[in-house]
């Protein structure tokens, strides 16, 4: 493995390293949303029986330790920079989860991989979005501030005391927008896919994507395609995490690495 820069470190958190992993899962986070989210998921899956898969965790700027960084509103710019900054953790097999938003930067980062190393990831884990060619017309990050509260607060998915401080909104607000700019702007590449396969996880309840909708990623691989869906909102897998963990655990110990070709 090359060794990280501070700049990709400024990407890329390891929450808890393993000295020889089998299998690393990159985690994008949701529209707001910050690597801390997935540092839970990184200790269970540190645990004894899951120390072949270590968990990388992508921090985007304007938030946290990166607030003051400037935001980037552009998904296509953002998957650049992420790309770059993982070209240290290659070395190993891959795969990504995203949720939200995340799932869309995580698809577009493993195209990069794909066209520019030949890296094909063992898995793509696509939480909570529907499928890059289902557009919604939505223009969330055209409103006022209150706007976006009612937004955070419909999905259930940021302390509701955090909602309530204006000094908190104040700081976190801006990357919001961001972010919701950056996915409400996106438009998929027509006939865009990956080479890896895809499970897809989805809420039956989730205001912001329909299981149809979701089902709909298996048109963006040419591997296979396999659709879970729990019970409950856009944050289902936050009610249902110790299912969602054993789905990730015994997916990745079952499948096989990237191919360089």
């Amino acid at each position: 493995m090359a060794e990280p820069t501070a700049d990709n470190a400024l990407w890329i958190r390891r929450p808890h390293p393993a000295s020889a992993p089998a299998i690393r899962l990159v985690c994008f986070p949701h529209a707001g949303g910050s690597a801390s989210f997935f540092f839970p998921v990184s200790a269970a899956l540190s645990g004894a029986d899951s120390r072949a898969v270590e968990v990388l965790a992508v921090q985007y700027p304007g938030r946290q330790d990166r607030r003051l960084d400037p935001c980037i509103d552009d998904i296509g710019a953002l998957a650049e920079q992420i790309y770059a900054a993982l070209t240290p953790w290659t070395d190993i097999p891959l795969a990504f989860f995203g949720h939200s938003m995340g799932a869309i930067l995580a698809f577009e980062v493993a195209r990069l991989l794909e066209e520019r190393d030949g890296v094909v990831l063992a898995m793509l884990f696509a939480s909570g979005r529907r499928a890059p060619s289902r557009h919604r017309d939505e223009h969330v990050h055209t409103g006022d501030d209150n706007a976006i509260v009612a937004e955070l607060r419909s999905l259930s998915g940021t302390d509701s005391t955090l909602l309530g401080d204006e000094e908190i909104l104040r700081m976190i607000l801006p990357a919001i927008r961001s972010d919701y700019k950056a996915i409400e702007t996106y438009r998929c590449a027509p006939g865009a896919t990956v080479r890896s396969p895809i499970t897809v996880l989805v809420g039956d309840d989730d205001a912001k994507t329909t299981v149809d909708e979701a089902r709909d990623w298996a048109r963006h691989t040419t591997a296979s395609c396999e659709t879970l869906i729990f019970s409950g909102g856009h944050f289902y897998l936050t009610t249902h995490r110790t299912a969602v963990l054993d789905t990730i655990t015994k997916t990745l110990l079952s499948v096989s690495g990237p191919r360089a070709e």
